[in-house]
């Protein structure tokens, strides 16, 4: 699909037309020149290098081994008022239920934490803000959002394909989700793919380029990313993505 031009010029209530697309078909996606001017407008970067370093120390994610799968991941859990600033909040488990997980649901998942530095560094809070001042056009009723972060790693090798989506095509049971592609290192594959309720696809792009970034909303669309492989067997290869789900907190 073509990307969602990032016009960053935005109305009174601050939509823009990246917005209107979100609004109109439930996904867009935003190809890493223009989600860098996006980001570049709402903060700093400076820790670009440490925070995709971060991705190298990342720990085995045990509950996906013990049913013979295997990722890398981190966790962090924030809130944020539609306006004003995004606070971590305490550590605390991953939750899903079953109707959206069928593969780990109903399971109070605890990971590793994301590193203090990383978690309040410059990129990530940049991250955090742009999303949420992005995300609130669509929900202005809502007053303040439950945020998680996750770190992920998917590394294939000659003899399994990685996947970035083990429990296949689904929803995360949130509001939105944004997807941002940190780094992808001697692989193939991973598209993204983005279906209807009755399973028909309507959208698939790949992420390429570190900070191509892929925006849902989740109510609307299930997603799901096929599986990666390596291009040379003997080499390491990994995918690297950061995913931030928002949702509404009730009063």
């Amino acid at each position: 699909m073509n990307p969602m031009p990032a016009n960053s010029n935005a109305d009174h209530a601050g939509v823009t037309p990246l917005t209107l697309g979100l609004r109109e078909d439930g996904f867009a996606f935003v190809q890493a020149a223009d989600m860098h001017a996006l980001l570049a407008a709402h903060g700093r970067l400076e820790d670009w290098t440490d925070f995709v370093a971060s991705w190298n120390e990342l720990p085995i994610d045990n509950y996906l081994a013990a049913v013979g799968r295997q990722r890398r991941r981190r966790h962090a859990v924030y809130c944020a008022p539609s306006r004003g600033p995004i606070t971590r909040a305490p550590h605390q488990a991953h939750f899903q239920t079953l109707n959206y997980n069928t593969l780990q649901g109903d399971i109070e998942r605890w990971f590793e934490p994301v590193d203090a530095a990383i978690a309040e560094g410059p990129t990530l809070s940049t991250v955090l803000g742009f999303a949420r001042d992005f995300f609130a056009p669509l929900s202005p009723q809502v007053a303040a959002w439950h945020v998680e972060v996750h770190q992920f790693r998917i590394e294939p090798s000659a003899t399994q394909a990685g996947e970035p989506t083990p429990e296949g095509v689904h929803r995360d049971g949130v509001d939105y989700v944004l997807v941002l592609l940190v780094d992808r290192k001697n692989i193939r594959s991973g598209t993204t793919t983005i279906h209807t309720h009755d399973g028909r696809e309507v959208g698939s792009f790949t992420l390429t380029e570190a900070l191509d970034a892929a925006l849902v909303d989740d109510a609307r669309v299930f997603h799901g990313v096929t599986a990666v492989t390596p291009v040379d067997t003997d080499a390491p290869a990994h995918r690297d993505v950061l995913v931030v789900t928002f949702r509404a907190l009730t009063a």
